[in-house]
């Protein structure tokens, strides 16, 4: 079932062939800052992934002579190492220590009030198990 009307039964798509000034300049367009591979490639009728892959060829391989593919390349290219840049980090503000625990248990009309030092946290934990058992 053929689902392109613009197609007649039988004929065959031929596959594009494309110049090579025609991809070093989509190349150069893909390099500016701000443009989008897929929006260069919409403009020009051609898939995003086949401009993708003429990208990375073009990083990977400069052509020989051609100003435009190798002022593209070097656009990409960092010119100079980034200088370190040291940042002041806020000093971490400690919270203030809490000296006890309260537990405030309360059955019918009598309320216990139990303090236990923060710092036996795991024998208070004991102790409240065995008082709920």
């Amino acid at each position: 079932m053929n689902t392109t009307p613009s197609q007649q039964a039988g004929a065959r798509r031929r596959r594009r062939r494309h110049s090579d000034e025609f991809k070093a300049d989509l190349v150069a367009a893909c390099m500016q800052p701000g443009i989008s591979i897929a929006a260069v490639a919409m403009a020009n009728g051609v898939n995003a992934n086949l401009l993708r892959r003429w990208v990375t060829e073009a990083e990977m391989k400069p052509s020989v002579g051609d100003d435009r593919g190798e002022a593209a390349v070097a656009a990409t290219r960092p010119t100079a190492a980034p200088s370190f840049v040291p940042v002041s980090l806020p000093v971490p503000v400690t919270p203030a220590p809490q000296p006890d625990i309260r537990i405030e248990l309360q059955r019918g009309a009598t309320a216990v009030t139990v303090t236990w030092p923060a710092s036996a946290a795991s024998e208070c934990a004991a102790w409240m198990r065995e008082l709920l058992r």
